[in-house]
């Protein structure tokens, strides 16, 4: 069946070398994701100002859903896809994956016009400061202007992943994220374009990396010998693929959609906090990236071994996740304990404003607890691999619910650190449930393709 060369392989390698050589670009590739909106913060926060570094902080909330919609989805029908190649069905595998990509071509091009006609009301109700507000909602225009690009590139990517090849998407973000800090810094300082000069950066390198991926998957897919004809689309297995993918979607969106509504809160206290609070959960995208990388590897990793009947390896790849996930979680600790200022000012042009108290003091308190997102991570990565959806669907509605509910009630009253200290409680919560579902082995029975 067949396609390329690799150093592991996940269905008979030792499950820890699988897993690492697996997770390792996954990490750096969602790493150089996060440098589209983190170079567009640090670019107008250092080149424009204060006010500006809150403007595309108010709409990075927004932004992210929509991203988090996008990757969630795709690892979820990923899950079908990892499930036939584990199980050399690969004309079936083909099928999954165009079915996929047209799915999403059109949920984003759909979700691209709702976001330009409404993307001033999605602002308002999350009460984005007037004297941002302007700035936000040009921002945030142009964004979706691109939403169809940055769908079909983190789909694709899902898709790369399943094949068990997560070099190549790290290899596009490495050239897209390049090319948008270029842009930034060109159309920014050259031009003056301010907000505009970002947005219109971001646009561009997304359509381009979206573009190039098609080009290099429709390339890797014919290295795959089928044993039957395959098909363009397939009602049936979407269905099967929606059963998933809707649940994943929830997963990988809840701590975005968190954000959001617990943006409107944070709006409330003015820009100068709403700056420090963007510059604090910028610094939180990068230091959950290693966690979440882990639970999508445990899914890849679990759903390949479950469609080739290797139950037994699974738990073992698990038990690596957790020594992964602590040894990165203690790392990330002393890392921000000691240098955390350093890493706020890289935002924020003065180190000693009201906003740059409120990013030091997100930055501090939230480092102690990076370790309960990779845990929840891995347990639902593990189990969204097995197709086992219900369980960790419930446990991130308990998470988000637990967010929204205690910054809501209690910001107002004691302060607006309150935003961050539910966090962890989110987290932990989610776990919880997550990990008591996975002891009693009923993931295992779980049937998501025919063997």
């Amino acid at each position: 069946m067949a396609a390329g060369k690799k150093r592991y392989d996940m269905l008979t390698d030792h499950p820890g070398k699988a897993l690492l050589f697996f997770a390792i670009p996954m990490i750096f590739g969602n790493l150089f994701q996060q440098l589209y909106n983190i170079t567009d913060s640090v670019v107008v926060g250092q080149f424009v100002g204060e006010q500006a570094l809150a403007a595309v902080g108010a709409s990075y909330a927004i932004t992210n859903v929509f991203i988090a919609i996008a990757i969630g989805g795709g690892n979820g029908s990923a899950v079908v896809v990892s499930q036939f190649l584990g199980a050399g069905k690969i004309a079936k595998m083909k099928t999954a994956v165009f079915t996929t990509l047209i799915n999403f071509l059109v949920i984003g091009i759909c979700l691209g016009v709702f976001g330009i006609m409404f993307h001033e009301t999605i602002l308002w109700l999350v009460n984005t400061p007037e004297d941002i507000f302007a700035d936000a909602a040009l921002y945030l225009a142009i964004y979706f202007v691109g939403l169809p690009f940055l769908f079909m590139y983190n789909v694709q990517a899902s898709i790369f992943n399943s094949l068990g090849d997560s070099k190549t998407p790290l290899r596009l973000l490495i050239f897209s994220s390049l090319l948008n800090i270029v842009l930034d810094l060109v159309f920014v300082i050259n031009f003056g374009l301010a907000v505009r000069g970002v947005a219109v950066a971001t646009l561009i390198a997304q359509g381009i990396s979206a573009v190039l991926s098609f080009m290099i998957l429709m390339r890797k897919l014919k290295g795959y010998q089928e044993e039957q004809k395959y098909r363009y689309y397939d009602r049936d297995m979407m269905v099967s693929m929606v059963r998933i993918a809707i649940p994943s979607t929830v997963q990988q969106s809840i701590v975005q959609m968190g954000i959001l509504l617990v943006q409107s809160v944070v709006n409330s206290f003015g820009s100068a906090v709403l700056a420090g609070y963007s510059a604090g959960t910028r610094i939180e995208s990068i230091s959950i990236v290693p966690m979440l990388a882990m639970g999508n590897a445990m899914a890849t990793f679990a759903a390949q071994n479950i469609g080739a009947g290797k139950l037994e390896r699974i738990r073992e790849g698990y038990k690596m996740c957790y020594i992964t996930v602590l040894s990165v979680g203690a790392a990330l600790c002393v890392l921000y304990q000691l240098f955390g200022g350093v890493f706020v000012s890289l935002f924020l042009e003065d180190g000693s404003g009201e906003a740059y108290a409120v990013g030091l003091e997100y930055v501090h308190f939230l480092a102690f607890f990076y370790s309960f997102i990779g845990l929840k991570s891995t347990t639902d990565g593990l189990l969204r691999g097995a197709g086992d959806v219900a369980a960790f669907t419930i446990a991130n509605l308990v998470n988000l619910s637990i967010r929204v509910i205690v910054t809501n009630v209690f910001a107002p009253i004691y302060g607006i650190q309150v935003a961050w200290m539910a966090v962890p409680l989110g987290w932990a919560a989610n776990y919880l449930i997550s990990f008591s579902w996975y002891l009693t082995g009923k993931w295992k029975k779980v049937r998501v393709i025919d063997r």
